[in-house]
């Protein structure tokens, strides 16, 4: 074993399981679903979106849970319980512009502040979640 190997810094984000390990593995993934949804309760910019999901968010929390545990770079578990994704075939039944994309990613940032994960990670997934986020845009 050399040097190197013990004093290297871990992968970057999005390299491998990087991401998915920074998070916290599935359960911390789980922990911050939990408090999107809780943020998605109590914002007011989120009233729409959240009237979009059924009235218990119980499969809604794991669907987002195992989707963001495979995105992330850990295991496929979404695929596993529910089959493929397609984000914007899931979503086409909703009306999504920029202010559900927005409030949507308003709720990923107050569940962020609560989560133990450095700064630069917060600000790296909130960057990342960009994409999906404006992928299920439908609307202008």
């Amino acid at each position: 074993m050399r040097v190197d190997d013990v004093t290297s810094d871990p992968p970057p984000y999005g390299v491998g399981d990087a991401s998915y390990l920074a998070a916290g593995g599935e359960t911390g993934i789980r922990k911050l679903v939990d408090d999107f949804y809780d943020a998605m309760e109590r914002l007011h910019e989120a009233k729409k979106i959240r009237n979009m999901h059924p009235a218990d968010l119980t499969i809604s929390r794991d669907k987002l849970t195992l989707f963001l545990c495979g995105w992330l770079g850990g295991p496929r578990l979404y695929a596993q319980k529910y089959g493929p994704i397609r984000i914007p075939q899931v979503h086409s039944h909703l009306e999504i512009g920029r202010d559900e994309r927005d409030a949507w990613l308003s709720c990923m940032r107050e569940a962020l502040k609560t989560q133990p994960y450095p700064a630069a990670f917060k600000r790296y997934l909130l960057e990342q979640l960009y994409v999906p986020a404006e992928r299920s845009r439908n609307r202008e």
